[in-house]
């Protein structure tokens, strides 16, 4: 214990020790990653003749962005669908002479080798037909590349065509992007040591809360759910990558934007909480100094559970006791003190304890 000359009517300030619940969390920095960025590019060549979007415009799932002019793909199916009517025809008339043969043969009015020759020819003019309802259906597909529409609900970006382009089949050029913002995922690395704390909870199917705080780490943005962790340690960093899901109602949470994630581990419940500033350690142990009745200070040892800067649950230490947080360096056990002020209380019990990014929790 401290050896600090007594010197009796030290002024001091002092705390309160109280009974609540001490939230454990892993702090660490994190990504807005959207679940879906869809990048669309032409899959034809033509001019494009109208853009539906306005930049930045929330769309929906199946609404109209751009179209290409159809008029080249509409006449290419309109030339195939005339050649699938001309072989079906034929095919129409190949069976129907395929029927006559037949009966003839039945009556051994024609040899069986013009009876098999028939056949063949019906089974040319089948594929005929099978080929031409391909190149239809081919065609159909381009002419509908000429109408392109959102394949997700969210929004767009800047406008990057304009009515009049000319747009061409496999080049790298953009169209439009679409993102998608409700629901929003933020990515967030967590150290290697703090994942068998959180794969414990995962594995008792516990939905971890992670919530996601500003750039300052002082306003909370959204509150959402762990979903998913990836599949190993970046052995670079030590840390492994974590995923959680926000429902972001208000479109608080913006892609790409640099975001601190407080995942929760566990809550302890009715625990004593001490003012973090009442808690001296001597290297080996960890002690409180008590002002008991008298104002006379006694020595009491415990064992720190979490921490804060504001607050720490404790062991060894009943609620409601008085405790010194300040003044140390005049006090020891058995020295009488003057307090200063009212005794103050432990600020927001339920709030718990955050971590350093990365880290692990306090002892």
């Amino acid at each position: 214990m401290p050896s600090s000359k007594q010197q009796a009517g030290a002024a001091i300030t002092v705390g309160q020790t109280t009974t609540g619940n001490m939230n454990i969390y892993v702090d660490a920095l994190g990504t807005v990653t959207p679940t879906y960025t869809v990048t669309l590019y032409s899959q034809i060549t033509g001019q494009v003749v109208a853009v539906h979007y306005r930049e930045g415009q929330m769309v929906n799932k199946g609404d109209p962005l751009i179209d290409i002019d159809p008029r080249p793909y509409q006449a290419m199916l309109t030339q195939a669908e005339g050649t699938l009517e001309h072989d079906q025809g034929l095919l129409e008339e190949a069976r129907m002479d395929l029927a006559r043969y037949q009966a003839a043969w039945a009556r051994n009015a024609i040899p069986r080798q013009q009876l098999e020759d028939q056949e063949k020819v019906v089974t040319q003019d089948e594929g005929a037909v099978k080929a031409d309802q391909g190149t239809v259906d081919y065609d159909k597909v381009e002419l509908s590349y000429c109408h392109i529409t959102s394949p997700i609900t969210g929004r767009v970006g800047l406008r990057l065509v304009d009515p009049g382009n000319t747009v061409f089949a496999g080049s790298s050029s953009t169209l439009v992007v679409v993102t998608q913002l409700q629901p929003i995922t933020v990515v967030f690395d967590v150290s290697e040591d703090d994942l068998p704390q959180v794969q414990a909870q995962l594995h008792g199917r516990q939905a971890l809360e992670v919530d996601a705080f500003d750039r300052s780490n002082e306003k909370q943005i959204e509150a959402g759910k762990l979903t998913s962790l990836d599949n190993e340690v970046d052995t670079s960093t030590g840390t492994i990558k974590f995923r959680a899901d926000f429902p972001n109602r208000k479109l608080d949470l913006f892609p790409n934007q640099f975001v601190n994630a407080r995942l929760l581990l566990r809550t302890l419940r009715q625990v004593t909480l001490v003012p973090s500033a009442a808690v001296q350690h001597n290297g080996t142990e960890a002690f409180v100094y008590i002002v008991g009745a008298g104002n006379k200070v006694t020595v009491q040892a415990v064992t720190v559970l979490n921490s804060t800067d504001e607050q720490s649950a404790v062991q060894g230490l009943n609620s409601g006791v008085t405790v010194a947080t300040s003044g140390f360096d005049r006090l020891e056990n058995g020295v009488t003190v003057s307090v200063r002020g009212q005794p103050s209380q432990p600020n927001n019990p339920g709030r718990g304890s955050s971590q350093s990014p990365g880290g692990k929790a306090s002892p």
